[in-house]
């Protein structure tokens, strides 16, 4: 127990070390006091006929789409190009929070990029989440964060005095308009309590938007009846953004979707009364031009991942029955038709797409590209396994040394890749329904046999 705790600490402290030294080289600003107050103030913009509030959240630690099939969405990269749509006097920028997925190495460096990903795309606000608080607090990094940019959160501690409310002004239509953001956990505060972090200012047009840290049906319909509240942000429980309201009809009632690949968009418009409320998504395509400085970031995120060698450090399973790994130049001798017909298919230069992409030290895309990342005696790295890099025949047909030890009389057993074990929707959206065409291109066997020697 004492070896696992002191591996743990140990493991944490050499990813704290390698994200410090690298936001030390990332800015050169002095880290600004803690904000003491509970609701923070900014100054009217210059005038403007239409106010946006974009809104992003639930990234998951989803920097940018894997690149292994065409038509995929998201990346930090690719969100510049939305966010000039509108001037900077006429926009807001909001994050809901959950930057990453767990507390893993690999998420603990992803966390950091996320911060520094914000700054560069000039968010004004960011809302902490319960787990991105905890997260930067083990990390020592909560101070470093709110130098970067505006931040609230609903998570209060003894020792903490971060705000749980922002408000930005603008000029609309020659009217002063105050949009606060504010973050409300409903299990730790009364609701009772949320109108008091929407404070009413006299002569000011008011937008107030509320971030729920959980999903509760019977608060929602409780807020719903609260006529201070704009827009109610729930919890996302899909990929895509959700309008849970009337379009029409006060609070709107919203989710911002999961890992990035969609953009909210908020427009509020002058009109004779409040202010009208109108909300849209906006996919975030391949087709958007790339930012140079979020490219340069993901390479440095790639090099973090390099330096904390975590492809070596993947965790990894025994495989059963004393079963080993030989790869495919193995199976060579035997079935030399298909291993002539496999080399000529994707799958026989899988590897080559992530030296391409420069993801080939990241575990997390190396999974799929590669023999046996799991277990011992799979792939370690393109020096020490050549043989088992790309998607080679013990992927699908499971590891083949006894297949191979007793000349075939004994056939391959699990443990097998299934198709959809690399083919998911987050990684190959066109998959699903086209299994036909796909299978088609992998073909290096002589028909009518396909069905039994694959599967």
């Amino acid at each position: 127990m004492l070896r696992a705790f002191f591996s743990e600490t140990n493991r944490v402290f050499k990813v704290t070390k390698v994200i410090i030294a690298m936001l030390r080289l990332f800015t050169s600003i002095c880290l600004s006091a803690a904000v003491a107050s509970c609701i923070l103030v900014s100054q009217p913009a210059r005038n403007s006929d239409v106010i946006t509030v974009f809104l992003t959240g639930n990234t998951l630690g989803v920097l940018k789409p894997c690149g292994c099939s065409g038509g995929q969405l998201g990346g930090l990269e690719r969100r510049p190009v939305i966010f000039s749509t509108v001037a900077a006097k006429s926009r807001m920028i909001v994050d809901t929070g959950l930057f990453v997925d767990s507390d893993g190495e690999q998420d603990l460096i992803k966390f950091d990029i996320m911060t520094r990903a914000l700054d560069l795309l000039d968010y004004d606000l960011v809302n902490l989440t319960e787990e991105d608080v905890r997260i930067a607090e083990n990390l020592g990094l909560k101070s470093i964060i709110s130098s970067f940019f505006n931040i609230i959160t609903s998570q209060k501690s003894a020792d903490s005095n971060l705000p749980a409310a922002f408000t930005k002004k603008f000029l609309l239509k020659d009217k002063t308009l105050a949009v606060t953001v504010a973050a409300y956990d409903v299990e730790k505060a009364p609701i009772e309590g949320i109108e008091k972090l929407f404070p009413h200012e006299d002569g000011l047009q008011q937008i107030n938007i509320l971030i729920l840290n959980r999903h509760f049906p019977e608060v929602i319909s409780s807020i719903k009846n609260k006529p201070f509240v704009d827009c109610l942000i729930c919890p996302a429980e899909s990929d895509e953004p959700v309008l849970l309201s009337a379009r029409n009809k006060r609070p709107l009632v919203i989710s911002v979707g999961r890992f990035g690949r969609y953009i909210c968009r908020l427009q509020i418009k002058p009109d004779k009364g409040k202010p009208k409320l109108s909300f849209d998504a906006i996919a975030v395509t391949e087709q958007l031009d790339p930012n140079s400085s979020l490219v340069s970031l993901y390479q440095d995120y790639q090099q973090l991942v390099k330096e904390a060698d975590l492809l070596k450090a993947y965790p990894r399973f025994i495989l059963p029955g004393g079963l080993q790994y030989s790869g495919s130049n193995s199976c060579r001798p035997c079935h030399s038709y298909e291993y002539e017909k496999w080399s000529t298919k994707s799958h026989a230069h899988a590897y080559d797409t992530l030296k391409k992409a420069g993801s080939e030290v990241d575990p997390e895309c190396v999974l799929c590209h590669v023999v046996g990342l799991k277990y011992e005696g799979g792939f370690v790295s393109e020096q020490e396994t050549t043989d088992l890099k790309d998607v080679g025949c013990e992927v699908c047909h499971g590891p083949g040394s006894e297949h191979i030890k007793s000349l075939g009389q004994t056939k391959t057993a699990g443990p097998k890749m299934e198709c959809i074990d690399c083919h998911t929707p987050e990684n190959s959206g066109n998959y699903a329904g086209n299994e036909d065409v796909y299978f088609q291109k992998i073909i290096h066997w002589r028909e009518p046999n396909a069905s039994g020697d694959v599967k």
